[in-house]
């Protein structure tokens, strides 16, 4: 089953059904954050969350989202305010350098120094893929500073895709859970930075289809993969399709 998303560029784009326990369509709260469900809701309610959600971002605010892998909290990259309260909500070390997550392949070339043909990089991306490039002139100094590397994300998941077209900036993203702890795959899971948040949209359980270990090995997130130099890669994290992207790099990069 799929439910449409008008696209924020014109025309229609599939919003998978995350899987889970039905919720009733609408929103509550608790302590500061807003929650706002997207599972089993029409067109229109949709397009509210999608207002909402783009609005907290706008105001400097922080969101928690469903990505395709785990769910991920996220700040507009060009927010300083932002990007600090993640550190800080997650008890993150400040080294540990977070992705920022744009809706097209083509927005990656503005924000990275792009070493692999637009062929092998449409075919990785939207998927359960961080490549990580050199970084950008344009991208903001606070986030990652001092680092010359950046990774970037386009998770496959509509609903992500067209809320960074509505901000019309990237989005500073990460999991959706405290440093050193299990990622996450339903909002029950993070309830401990809900008080911290603007909002929580919330797609029901993240499910890949897995039983026990399976299920485990999902909340890895996304593979990322060292593409900053020319002919080469290298594995950072092993995470999702890990061997699909191994194959299909091995294919393409020699």
């Amino acid at each position: 089953m799929r439910l449409l998303l008008a696209s924020c560029s014109g025309g229609l784009v599939g919003l998978r059904r995350l899987g889970g326990l039905p919720r009733v369509a609408g929103s509550s709260s608790l302590g500061m954050a807003r929650v706002l469900s997207i599972e089993n809701v029409d067109q229109k309610t949709l397009e509210e969350v999608l207002q909402e959600t783009s609005a907290a971002l706008r105001g400097g605010g922080v969101v928690a989202i469903p990505t395709d892998t785990i769910y991920g909290v996220a700040s507009l990259v060009s927010s300083n305010e932002g990007i600090e309260r993640i550190y800080e909500m997650k008890g993150r070390w400040r080294d540990k350098p977070l992705a920022i997550c744009v809706s097209e392949v083509e927005q990656v070339y503005r924000w990275a120094k792009v070493t692999v043909p637009s062929s092998l990089l449409s075919r990785l991306l939207p998927g359960p893929v961080t490549t990580v490039f050199e970084r950008g002139g344009d991208l903001n100094p606070a986030l990652n500073p001092g680092l010359p590397l950046v990774g970037l994300r386009i998770p496959d998941s509509s609903f992500v895709r067209c809320l960074v077209e509505q901000c019309g900036c990237p989005l500073a993203l990460t999991s959706a859970n405290l440093s050193h702890s299990s990622s996450t795959l339903s909002v029950q899971e993070f309830r401990e930075l809900w008080s911290l948040l603007d909002v929580v949209v919330d797609g029901g359980v993240i499910s890949h289809g897995g039983r026990g270990g399976e299920e485990e090995a999902s909340r890895l997130g996304s593979t990322v993969v060292d593409l900053s130099h020319t002919g080469s890669f290298s594995i950072i994290r092993h995470g999702m399709h890990y061997q699909q992207t191994v194959k299909l790099l091995e294919m393409n990069i020699t």
